[in-house]
């Protein structure tokens, strides 16, 4: 008798759960805002996004060409999202952080990748966690950092020397492996005080690296179902190889980060402590007399963090620098003109106050951190009933005209960070054209964008902007200088066939074979300097 009761309690709790969910889609404010056509009964408009992994940026300009700036779009099971480059709109959500936290979804599967980190806390506890961390990210600590860069940058340039001259006239070089593994050696060595030297490919037994290899490349081959267990969890009882694999790679890491914070607590406890590695200053910043007891971070905290560097301080900085090479490689005259400038450098290990006086180099970043965002979205749902100001009033399907959007309390707003960076009521009719020269007078429009670097959503903006953006930026700039001074660089392949592939981050892969994975292979040739 009983289990026909419990069976039929379980059913009950089940009705009532999708008819809550399904009468909170019906109900919703967001049915009224205009919402591009088709889709799916199960997966919505999603349908649209999953087909189009290949060109991510693709789907949220189509949407936002058939129904203006600010839109809703159906996801699983009839839920809305609202989806809008209005300026006023995505301040107010993001200067709000408490309000509009990271679905817990989304922390879900970005724990599993980069582990319970500073990316995925929220609240009290990521205002603790920056609050200590900040310091360490200044532009003082970051100059602390510059010599680190500069030696790996003029190691990957004495390879690629080295590959030259066996070849002859020009060497053929896949860049993503290269600069994935110079960012790698440089976050270990500026984050963890902790060498490994994967730009040596003849160390084959590299741990880190091939953990970190191994960990991206099952994360994004498990993705739909790691997708699937967090918004269904019953289905995490499911065996999932995928899944398996990530914990193991998960617990490598781990096992790194506590053998690292030791070596860190024993450093810190030096009478002449001056190790100026990110995870040193943690530790001795999380236990200043100026952090009051109860509001340092516990051992698991600090912990946590050793993945998340390890991963944000490397993937997007080596992801951003093969876009670089990409448009200097597709536009040979922009190429050229940076190469003049950094030719008119005296030194080829020049300060950060030297590279800092290089407008065309810093132009160059600037466009294709707008251009091509190592991220193109991001997603955060409203934590509680709230109304959304907005800058551009728009039109219901009522034909009603509204200033503002109220949203219920786990209603989902999508942040589209490459829409934004190339709007072009923002940015002028040539935002979408790759064009460096525009960052000489931007347009008064993208003031509004709020945005922590240059006008533009890359970075993000307001509490949760990116912490390490100074750091990415000081780093690209001595990879470039390094690599284009002595380098001149052409596709190895047709432009149209490198393609974007959105993972944790949008890499470029080969059209014409998009399962060996993410790649971009160019012609390298030692540059002959005049004289």
């Amino acid at each position: 008798m009983l289990f026909p009761v419990v069976l039929s309690a379980l059913a009950g709790y089940c009705f009532l759960q999708l008819w809550k969910y399904f009468w909170g889609a019906h109900a919703s404010f967001l049915r009224r805002i205009p919402s591009p056509e088709g889709g799916s009964l199960i997966l919505g408009n999603l349908r649209e996004v999953l087909a189009s992994r290949n060109d991510p940026d693709a789907v949220h300009e189509r949407w936002f060409q058939q129904c203006g700036p600010t839109l809703s779009y159906r996801g699983i099971f009839a839920t809305r999202h609202l989806l809008t480059t209005d300026t006023k709109a995505i301040s107010h959500v993001l200067f709000n952080a408490d309000d509009y936290p990271k679905p817990d979804m989304t922390r879900k599967l970005l724990g599993e990748v980069t582990g319970e980190g500073l990316l995925t806390v929220e609240g009290s506890q990521h205002k603790q966690q920056r609050k200590i961390m900040n310091p360490a990210f200044s532009h003082a600590n970051i100059r602390e950092f510059h010599e680190v860069f500069l030696d790996k940058a003029i190691q990957l340039q004495q390879i690629w020397t080295t590959e030259c001259l066996k070849s002859p006239g020009k060497a053929r070089i896949d860049t993503v492996p290269w600069l994935t593994r110079l960012t790698l050696d440089v976050i270990t060595r500026t984050g963890f005080n902790h060498k490994i030297d994967s730009l040596n490919i003849n160390d084959t037994h590299n741990e880190v690296h091939q953990a970190l290899v191994e960990l991206l490349r099952v994360a994004n081959e498990s993705r739909f179902m790691r997708v699937l267990c967090a918004r269904f969890p019953v289905l995490k009882w499911i065996p999932n190889q995928g899944k398996a694999r990530l914990q193991v790679i998960q617990d490598t890491l781990m096992c790194l980060g506590r053998q690292l914070l030791v070596e860190a607590k024993v450093a810190g406890e030096a009478e002449k402590a001056d190790n100026k590695d990110l995870l040193s200053l943690l530790v001795r910043a999380n236990v200043s007399p100026d952090v009051p007891v109860n509001q340092r971070m516990n051992e698991a905290d600090v912990l946590s963090q050793v993945p998340t560097f390890l991963l944000a301080g490397h993937e997007t900085t080596s992801t951003a620098v093969t876009w670089a090479i990409y448009y200097l490689c597709r536009y040979p005259n922009v190429q050229t003109k940076l190469r003049q400038e950094l030719l008119a450098v005296s030194t080829g290990t020049p300060t950060m106050e030297e590279l800092s006086a290089l407008p065309y180099l810093d132009w160059v970043i600037k466009e294709t951190m707008r251009v091509k965002p190592p991220v193109p979205s991001t997603i955060r749902v409203a934590a509680k009933d709230d109304v959304i100001p907005l800058h551009h009033p728009f039109r219901d399907t009522r034909g009603i005209l509204h200033d503002s959007i109220p949203v219920k309390k786990g209603e989902m707003i999508d942040i589209p960070i490459s829409a934004l960076n190339r709007d072009e009521s923002l940015w002028g009719e040539d935002a979408k054209e790759y064009r460096p020269e525009r960052w000489e007078k931007s347009p008064e429009a993208v003031h509004a964008i709020p945005g922590v670097w240059g006008n533009m959503m890359t970075f993000l903006g307001g509490p949760r902007a990116c912490i390490g953006y100074r750091f990415s930026i000081a780093e690209m700039k001595v990879i470039l200088f390094t690599i284009v001074r002595e380098f001149e660089m052409e596709l190895a392949v047709p432009y149209e066939d490198i393609i974007s592939k959105a993972s944790a981050v949008q890499r470029p892969v080969l059209k014409s074979s998009p399962k060996d994975g993410p790649q971009m292979p160019i012609f390298v040739k030692i540059y002959q300097r005049e004289g």
